[in-house]
């Protein structure tokens, strides 16, 4: 990437967007279903759980404004970097009050900052985006948003060796085991209208990004991992979650979610792959 292109990059800094939303109930329904709870229809003013805001504010590109991978066409909201692979790389969200059913929200994003750097697949760019949630009681939710752009080469960590899974996070005081298959990928994806051929085209994704199999999308997995804690602990109440994307998964072999209370209202969380490798860390802060 050249100079010249960096500096036209960093000028999408400060670019903003807003957004309106009604926290509706029938996602809700629909993803408990597609984690295989066991949840009570939902009713108007139950909390919204932790991360399912993402059911909201989806994007509503047209099918024209629609570019090779699925993704919308670059240089709308986010900058027009010009490296194919575009990837969910972490989030830090930190909660000021609840979200809750039929409450009316609005959300104000904002592209933070703009990192060009090369890397040994390439050159990359990282790009941070601040949404900002609000109720008519006030804010409610912060997040910031990693994503990372990369070339088609074999991503930095793709095959983490198992070294550094499991055992650098000490033993799990729980795991879950989850198979992983193409309805729970496409479903997931419609629910959040993610389009993104790496999740459910596998001629894509084996023959032009060249991975084993379809890619499980990291929002899912970071909501395994706070599915995980609530299965353990339902009444648990999130005040921050942050996590980061340390490798992919996909749908040719089962993973585990994996937790760990630490004390101090901290829990760590991740997830491994069938190896042990490491594919995704968290901490959840409760209030």
């Amino acid at each position: 990437m050249t100079e010249l292109d960096a500096e036209t990059l960093r000028g999408w800094v400060g670019k903003r967007e807003m957004g309106t939303d009604v926290i509706d109930a029938r996602p809700v329904a629909l993803l408990s279903a597609t984690l295989d709870r066991d949840d009570p229809p939902p009713q108007p003013g139950d909390v919204l759980p932790p991360l399912w805001h993402w059911l909201y504010f989806l994007p509503a590109y047209r099918q024209s404004e629609v570019g090779p991978d699925g993704h919308a066409k670059r240089g709308g909201f986010l900058p027009p970097v010009p490296l194919p692979r575009r990837m969910w790389a972490g989030s830090r969200i930190e909660w000021q009050g609840p979200l809750a059913i039929g409450d009316e929200v609005s959300r104000n994003s904002s592209i933070v900052s703009i990192v060009p750097k090369h890397g040994r697949s390439g050159d990359l760019v990282f790009v941070v985006v601040r949404h900002e949630i609000s109720t008519a009681a006030g804010l409610a939710l912060v997040e910031e948003h990693d994503i990372v752009y990369r070339g088609l080469g074999a991503p930095e960590g793709e095959r983490a060796p198992a070294a550094s899974g499991a055992q650098s996070v000490g033993p799990a005081a729980w795991t879950r085991r989850v198979v992983p298959d193409d309805v729970l990928l496409f479903r997931y994806s419609a629910l959040t209208f993610n389009s993104h051929r790496i999740h459910y085209d596998r001629r894509y994704v084996t023959e032009v990004e060249g991975y084993p199999g379809l890619v499980v999308h990291g929002p899912l997995l970071a909501t395994l991992l706070v599915d995980l804690l609530r299965r353990q602990h339902p009444d648990a109440s999130l005040r921050r979650f942050e996590f980061r994307a340390m490798a992919p998964l996909f749908d040719v072999a089962p993973f585990d979610v994996c937790g760990r209370p630490e004390g101090n209202g901290q829990v760590s969380l991740w997830a491994q792959g069938p190896d042990g490798a490491l594919a995704m860390r968290a901490t959840a802060t409760l209030t």
